[in-house]
């Protein structure tokens, strides 16, 4: 005894030697930056976890009040529903409830067609959820957890999933099953929604300044590239690759301020208007990089008004963070747009003077076109941002009786939808399988986690990552669980005492999912809290109950991700190769005779495509391919815009029969541009060039000014088209796969 006293006494020492040390800073320096999220979290991560966490008590208190049979569904679906801002939780919560409703109608017309045919019931409890899934991905938005339109259908195989597979035991009971789970999930939607109204103030005011932000974010990020790019860096735009993320992900985020307003006046159509002209901003960007490349084109007034503009543009974010009005803004973006017109007009006749006028110095003629091509594209450069700084006030201070409208566009790959839908479809059928081949017992519960994963991960691009994020968070809440089922939940006998026991790991998991890098992993923990807690009124989950669901969960969680590794596993070879065959069948449909798309679904397309690339993470250390690919994306999206201006050219019928024979002649060529078998690449390039050096003979020596200037507007689209089929080569000749010959 007295040998234990001191060895424990020596332990209490020692331990009052490091937590000295620590606090003292003695010792190696600690990291806890990573903790910063738990112990130092900001006012609006705290105040999300706080307000989740009471609403998710008191959706279970009222659950337990009422005597609810399975009351852990009503505070899981407050963790599902809860977001950070009030727009976003109202648009999670109308999908939801959209897919609840869906997925109970087809939870009856399963379970009432065959509920005595076991294979055939899993068969089709697997292709109605794959059928979600297919129906998710190709609604508008980004494949992301924060589309609550894809949500509305992972709602619909969730809900699906847990009455059909509760309803397979008792068929007879699908009514009452059915109603209970509406019953919880409505109640934890309710309270949600009632709840985060409770902490909202101002909130329509808000939201417009919120608009007026993101716009704002946008500019300042897109104004650096736009700089460097005046001051010669011509590839600043393509080496700016986090601006059209952030137009794309600020563009996603309008409608949740929409949601927020209430009644508006279109301030969410001129906001999304606003940055997709930010976008088409810096497509002209592209342009005018392009044709920086051509020698001797920057002439002195070139170079004296890009100076002029650069300044401009660094105020422009400063002056409009500003409450000031945008007209002194709108009214200096006119005067330069006047100096450019001005210059080129000058340019263009001294162009005429120098080719009428003997002795002609073509050299000199040849630079004035130049020079004249780049102040062009400079105010197509000042006109879009003209646009933009419109819509902008627009969704500011919108007007009364305003009709205009932009909605959310949507661009549909119906290979992944149906991928999508294979994947989970197989992934179920496959743990359906396994139960009734083993005739476990707690299989049932396996297979409604392995649908619930499904349901929820297979519209993403790469549900694998997703998948393992969530076994992280899933290994966490068995512990967390595990330690709150068989030792501190054993004693309260009482629901405040529950709720105490429970407010702390609540508290903890809302502050997680506040905190991006663990936003997955959360998602599992709040989840599964409620599940593997299993309050109930006429009992505890004691040890047996508690591993029973456990073990089911955690095999769900690494079934489901072996089965995303092994089965139509994410590739990203083939995802890009799959884009790079797209680009190339636009350009040529582009080029044809049929009715052309509007110059923003190019750019919606282009940057879509962009999007994916730059989120794509390989996991081999690839990325030098991958930034080629991102490059050759933003090229193909510069030859689509300028083929579309050659297409406008053609068909206003002002180009002399020969120059327009030779336009037509490298549209031709463009028609039947696909980039493989060698030999495409090489002559839709060589008629790129042609058309150059015969339209630029021409143009030298065509004297009828509104012509010549058709004609200058020609060169300036076939200089772009020729620049970027060259700079980007090894993408465009697609005779190499997966340019690993070319960049490896």
């Amino acid at each position: 005894m007295k040998a234990a006293a001191v060895s424990f006494g020596q332990f209490c020492q020692a331990f009052r030697t490091i937590v000295r040390q620590a606090l003292e800073g003695g010792g190696p320096p600690r990291d806890l930056s990573r903790l910063r999220w738990l112990f130092a979290p900001n006012l609006l991560s705290f105040g999300y976890a706080l307000r989740t966490t009471l609403s998710s008590l008191i959706a279970l208190g009222i659950a337990l009040w009422w005597e609810l049979g399975s009351p852990q569904w009503a505070a899981l679906t407050v963790w599902m529903v809860a977001q950070g801002t009030r727009g976003k939780s109202i648009a999670k919560a109308r999908w939801h409830m959209f897919g609840m409703v869906v997925g109970m109608l087809c939870a009856f017309i399963l379970v009432g067609s065959m509920p005595q045919s076991p294979l055939l019931y899993i068969f089709w409890l697997a292709v109605g959820i794959g059928g979600f899934c297919f129906v998710g991905t190709l609604l508008p938005g980004p494949a992301s957890m924060t589309n609550y339109r894809i949500h509305g259908m992972r709602a619909s195989g969730f809900t699906y999933a847990i009455i059909a597979l509760d309803g397979a035991a008792a068929p007879d009971q699908i009514f009452h099953i059915a109603m209970a789970r509406v019953t919880y999930i409505t109640l934890g939607i309710v309270v949600e929604t009632t709840i985060s109204s409770l902490f909202q103030y101002r909130l329509g005011l808000r939201a417009r300044n919120r608009l007026a932000t993101n716009f704002v974010q946008a500019l300042d990020g897109a104004v650096p590239a736009l700089v460097r790019l005046l001051g010669g860096d011509r590839r600043a735009v393509a080496n700016s690759p986090d601006v059209f993320t952030t137009i794309v992900g600020l563009s996603d985020q309008v409608e949740f301020a929409e949601v927020e307003m209430g009644e508006h006046q279109h301030e969410g159509d001129h906001a999304r208007a606003a940055l997709a002209a930010i976008a088409v901003l810096m497509s002209r960007g592209l342009d005018l990089g392009a044709l920086l490349s051509m020698p001797e084109s920057q002439g002195k007034d070139y170079l004296q008004v890009a100076e002029q503009v650069a300044g401009f543009l660094k105020t422009i974010p400063q002056r409009l963070t500003d409450e000031s009005p945008v007209a002194p803004v709108l009214r200096d973006l006119t005067a330069l747009r006047a100096t450019c017109t001005q210059l080129a007009a000058t340019c263009l006749e001294q162009e005429m003077i120098a080719a009428t006028n003997p002795p002609i110095d073509a050299t000199q003629e040849s630079s004035l076109s130049r020079e004249g091509q780049l102040l062009h594209k400079l105010g197509a450069i000042l006109d879009e941002l003209q646009q933009a700084i419109e819509q902008f006030e627009m969704s500011r201070n919108p007007k009364p009786h305003d009709h205009f409208r932009y909605p959310m566009r949507s661009y549909r790959d119906w290979r992944m939808a149906f991928t999508n839908s294979l994947r989970a479809s197989v992934t179920i059928f496959a743990s359906g399988v396994i139960w009734i081949a083993t005739g476990w017992t707690d299989g049932l519960t396996f297979m409604m986690f392995v649908s619930i994963v499904c349901a929820l991960f297979s519209t993403l691009e790469q549900p694998a990552l997703a998948t393992q994020a969530f076994l992280h968070g899933t290994i966490c809440i068995v512990g967390m669980s595990g330690l709150l089922d068989l030792w501190v939940i054993a004693q309260p006998t009482v629901y405040e005492t529950l709720a105490l026991c429970l407010a702390v790991p609540m508290l903890v998991g809302g502050l997680a999912f506040a905190w991006p890098p663990l936003a997955l992993a959360a998602v599992a923990y709040n989840l599964f809290l409620p599940i593997l807690i299993g309050p109930m009124n006429q009992g505890r989950m004691d040890e047996i109950l508690f591993f029973n669901t456990a073990l089911p969960l955690f095999l769900a969680m690494i079934f489901s991700m072996w089965m995303y590794r092994l089965f139509l596993p994410f590739d990203p070879d083939g995802l890009r190769w799959d884009l790079r065959v797209s680009i190339l069948r636009r350009l040529r449909r582009l080029a044809q005779h049929r009715a052309p798309p509007p110059m923003t679904e190019v750019v919606g397309r282009g940057v879509d495509g962009f999007v994916r690339l730059a989120s794509m993470t390989t996991g081999d250390g690839n990325t030098y391919v991958r930034d080629q690919y991102v490059s050759g994306v933003l090229s193909g999206m510069t030859i689509e815009l300028n083929l579309l201006r050659l297409r406008g050219i053609l068909a206003r019928n002002i180009l002399p029969d020969a120059a327009r024979h030779a336009t037509q002649a490298m549209m031709n060529r463009m028609q039947q541009f696909s980039g493989r078998y060698g030999g495409q690449y090489g002559r839709t390039a060589r008629a790129a060039d042609l058309a150059v050096e015969y339209l630029s003979r021409m143009e030298q020596a065509e004297t009828n000014l509104s012509v010549r200037e058709e004609m200058l507007r020609v060169l300036a689209s076939l200089h772009v088209i020729a620049a970027e089929l060259k700079e980007n080569r090894a993408f465009f000749d697609a005779s190499s796969p997966y340019l690993d010959r070319a960049f490896t």
